[in-house]
């Protein structure tokens, strides 16, 4: 029986979608509540050989330049080619509500010809939002995942050495205005929009507060009205709002990955009644030439004489096999275990019955 590893890669890899309630502050984002990126060009120095070649990256040249000078040592017209510098770009998010002298993780990743990050520390960065201001300054030794090994012959990287983090590398130096406080409505974006969870949460948040609060705008946005909270302040009323329980609706989905051979399918996905076959077909083609070599004082010369065996091999299959109409997601995995097919081949016949139209649910192919 094949059933095993079918049975492993639906059933365990199976979103069961149950009605299970989610928090309200699990489900949307709210407006203005949220992180911004920042981005800065800066220096690893330290490496033990693994840095830059600076023939092939003369920014690093340029940025240790410019820093040293900054610090007074004049470099005017020297020559130095060190290995143990490179030239990094350095990442992290501004989370909302940052105050001044707060601290956040930074990521640095080389942009040069740099083998590898790790031992490295990274000198003292700006790092600058989307309005070109400086946010942040980052700074500190580098944490880099991987290792690589090498010889004359032959080399072995595990993991990405190039990339690393600076836990609490960064310390924000300029707060992003935001006044909550003054905000009188305050829109919910929802992460998935749908509009029967869009009017869940509109009846709850006024189930809770006992009167008309909250009003769904579309799928994707409720609004609340702020002054008819009664709450202290606009943060105090989205501390009572988020934890609110509500309990999502999920579009039927199925996703499938091609290169890992994974399947997930939600619950509420439904399969029409179909019969269904598959089968392989295995083409074999094997070159043996032969050398024939000329008799003996015959002053003949050695010839390749081709030789291909080629044959076609095909698998029984199983014929038709009913997969039942699906009114559960175990009968659907059942009636698709009935086939006894690998999982890669499942991905095929799921795409089968879908364009059969006997698949009622949205398709997604990663």
């Amino acid at each position: 029986m094949r059933f095993a590893p079918l049975i492993s890669a639906l059933f365990l890899f199976a979103t069961v979608a149950t009605a299970s309630p989610v928090r309200i502050k699990d489900l949307v984002d709210f407006d203005g509540v949220r992180g911004n990126d920042l981005v800065g060009y800066g220096l690893v120095v330290g490496l033990d050989g693994t840095g830059d070649g600076l023939r092939n990256a003369p920014f690093t040249e340029d940025i240790m330049t410019n820093i040293l000078e900054r610090l007074g040592v004049n470099v005017t017209g020297e020559q130095f080619r060190p290995k143990n510098v490179a030239a990094v770009l350095v990442t992290a998010i501004l989370p909302p509500f940052a105050r001044a002298g707060g601290q956040i993780d930074v990521t640095v990743s080389a942009i040069g010809d740099a083998k590898s990050l790790m031992g490295g520390t990274l000198i003292m960065t700006p790092m600058n939002a989307a309005d070109g201001q400086i946010y942040a300054v980052s700074q500190g030794t580098i944490i880099a995942g991987g290792a690589v090994a090498e010889g004359d012959a032959g080399r072995v990287t595990q993991g990405v050495p190039t990339s690393g983090v600076i836990p609490s590398g960064g310390r924000v130096e300029r707060e992003i205005e935001f006044q909550l406080s003054s905000l009188e409505d305050l829109r919910l974006a929802l992460r998935e929009a749908d509009f029967t969870t869009a009017g869940r949460i509109e009846q709850a948040i006024n189930r809770d507060f006992g009167r008309r609060v909250a009003v769904m705008l579309d799928s994707g946005t409720v609004q609340l009205n702020v002054p008819a909270t009664r709450m202290a302040s606009v943060a105090h009323a989205l501390g009572r709002i988020e934890n609110i329980a509500v309990e999502p609706e999920r579009k039927a989905r199925v996703v499938v990955d091609q290169r890992s051979g994974t399947i997930v399918m939600g619950e509420d996905v439904r399969i029409s009644r179909v019969a269904v076959s598959q089968g392989n077909l295995t083409l074999r083609i094997q070159e043996a030439p032969i050398v024939v070599q000329p008799n003996p004082f015959s002053q003949g010369d050695t010839i390749v004489v081709p030789r291909t065996n080629a044959a076609i091999q095909e698998e029984p299959g199983i014929g038709l096999a009913e997969v039942p109409s699906g009114a559960s997601l175990s009968e659907v995995i059942a009636g698709l275990n009935a086939l006894g097919v690998s999982p890669r081949d499942m991905i095929d016949i799921l795409k089968s019955i879908k364009a059969a139209g006997a698949l009622h649910a949205e398709f997604v192919v990663r």
